[in-house]
C-alpha cells in the first residue's frame, strides 16, 4: 500500500491545478481538469462504473455497497486545486528515506533548509520517509495526499471483496482553497448520508469545528492635492486606512491567536493619495463574538466617517461560512465513529477546532454533516511543506476502518 501511495501522489502532484482568486469561473482555472479526468479514468479503472467529472469539475462516483445490510451511505471527499500561494506543480520533489532527525537541505542555491528548530515536529518522523519540496514550489499534500489516500482505500477494497461495506461514495472538488470548493455542489445527486474530507494534517487530527468566516472590503477615500499646496487640502486615504487598521484590537490578529480565538486579519492593502482600499478577513469560532466582530468594523468606519465626513470610508462585508458544529453535534456518532476507527489502528485521536474552514463546513449547511480527518501534511501554502509517507498510509487506514465500523454497526 505504501509504494502505491508514493506513485499516486507523485503523479497528481506533477499536475498543475493551482485555483486563482480573481476568476470568475468555475472552476476557477481550467488546468484543474487535467487532474479530475485522470481521477474519473483511473475510477472506472478500479471499477466505478459511473465516475465521472461535470462541467464545474467536480468528480463524483460510487462503490456499490457488497452486502444486504442496511448501512448509511458515506462518501469521502477532498480537493483537487492547490493554494494561488506558489505555483503548485512539483515534478521532483525530494524523497528521503529513513529521515535522521537533521535539517532538510530544500535549495542549495538558495540556501534554503527545513530546520528542525523551526517545525520541531520533524523530529516525530525520525526513521520515516519524507516528501519535500525543493524550495521554490508548494508539494501539494495540501489536498492531493487526501486524494491519494481515498483512491488507494478504493482500490484496496475493490481487489479485497470479501471485506463487507456498504455504498460509497467518492468526490473530489475543485477550488476549495479559493473558498468556492462546493458552490455548485449538488449535495442530492452525490447521495451520501454523512461523509468526511480528507484535508487535515497531522496524524489523529480530527475536526468538527471551524471558524464563522467573514470578508470585508474597506474602501477609503481621500483627496489628492499637489503636496507643495497641500496644506489642510489633502488627505492621504493611505493615511486613514492604517488608522482604520489601527483602531482594530491589535491582539486579535492571527499572529496572536491559537485555539478558539477569533481574529481579524488584513489579508491586502492598496493605495494611493486618492484611493485605498484594505481586505480582511472576520474569523470566529463562537457565532456572538463573530457577530460582534462585524460589529467592531462597522464601528470603526462609523467613527472614522464622523471624524473625516460621511463617504470617507464604505464597507462591504459578507459572510463566507459557519462553524459546522452546530450540523455535526446532533449526529454526533459520525465523529464518535472516526474517533473510534483511529483508537482502533493505535492512532491517537486529536480533537481540535479547524483554524480555517473546510468544504466540509460549507457541505454541512448544505445538508451533509462531513468532518475532517488527517490527511497527513504540514506546513501547507509554503514552500516548507513536508509529509511522512506513513501518515499517508495510517490516513488511509482510518478510512478503510471507518467503512468497516460502519459495517459492523449497522
Amino acid at each position: 500500500m505504501k509504494q502505491k501511495l508514493l506513485e499516486r501522489f507523485l503523479k497528481y502532484i506533477s499536475i498543475d491545478t493551482q485555483s486563482d482568486a480573481s476568476s470568475t469561473t468555475t472552476p476557477s482555472t481550467a488546468k484543474q481538469f487535467d487532474l479530475a479526468n485522470i481521477l474519473v479514468q483511473e475510477l472506472q479503472e478500479l471499477g466505478l462504473t459511473d465516475a465521472h467529472v461535470d462541467d464545474k469539475c467536480y468528480v463524483m462516483a460510487t462503490l456499490p455497497a457488497n452486502t444486504d445490510k442496511d448501512i448509511p451511505v458515506i462518501g469521502f471527499l477532498a480537493h483537487v486545486d492547490t493554494a494561488p500561494d506558489l505555483p503548485g506543480k512539483l515534478d521532483n520533489p525530494q524523497i528521503i528515506e529513513k529521515y535522521d532527525g537533521k535539517d532538510v537541505l530544500l535549495n542549495a542555491e538558495k540556501n534554503l533548509y527545513l530546520k528542525v528548530k523551526d517545525f520541531p515536529e520533524l523530529e516525530k518522523y525520525v526513521g520515516q520517509t519524507l516528501i519535500t519540496t525543493q524550495g521554490n514550489t508548494l508539494l501539494g499534500a495540501d489536498d492531493k495526499a487526501g486524494i491519494a489516500e481515498i483512491m488507494t482505500a478504493i482500490e484496496y477494497l475493490v481487489k479485497n471483496p470479501e471485506i463487507k461495506h456498504g455504498t460509497i461514495k467518492i468526490a473530489f472538488t475543485p477550488d476549495e482553497e479559493i473558498g468556492r470548493g462546493v458552490d455548485h455542489f449538488n449535495v442530492e445527486k452525490f447521495g451520501a448520508q454523512y461523509a468526511y474530507t480528507l484535508d487535515g494534517d497531522a496524524v489523529g487530527v480530527l475536526e468538527y469545528e471551524n471558524f464563522n468566516a467573514a470578508f470585508a472590503k474597506v474602501k477609503v477615500q481621500g483627496r489628492n492635492v499637489h503636496p507643495g499646496y497641500a496644506k489642510y487640502k489633502m488627505i492621504n486615504s493611505m493615511i486613514l486606512g492604517s488608522e482604520f487598521n489601527d483602531m482594530l484590537p491589535v491582539f486579535e490578529r492571527p499572529e496572536f491567536t491559537e485555539h478558539y480565538e477569533g481574529f481579524f486579519h488584513l489579508i491586502k492593502f492598496d493605495g494611493t493619495v486618492e484611493e485605498s482600499t484594505l481586505q480582511y478577513i472576520i474569523r470566529d469560532h463562537d457565532k456572538k463574538k463573530f457577530e460582534r466582530r462585524k460589529e467592531q468594523i462597522q464601528e470603526v468606519a462609523d467613527f472614522i466617517n464622523k471624524k473625516y465626513g460621511q463617504g470617507t470610508i464604505t464597507i462591504e462585508m459578507r459572510d463566507q461560512y459557519y462553524n459546522m458544529r452546530e450540523k455535526v453535534e446532533p449526529v454526533y456518532h459520525i465523529v464518535e465513529i472516526a474517533e473510534q476507527a483511529m483508537k482502533d489502528l493505535g492512532i491517537k485521536p486529536t480533537i481540535k477546532p479547524i483554524r480555517g474552514g473546510t468544504d466540509g463546513s460549507r457541505l454541512s449547511y448544505m445538508g451533509l454533516p462531513c468532518p475532517n480527518i488527517f490527511a497527513g501534511g504540514h506546513n501547507f501554502h509554503g514552500k516548507y511543506e513536508f509529509l511522512p509517507l506513513e501518515s499517508m498510509e495510517k490516513a488511509t487506514a482510518v478510512i478503510l476502518k471507518i467503512i468497516n465500523l460502519y459495517y459492523e454497526k449497522a
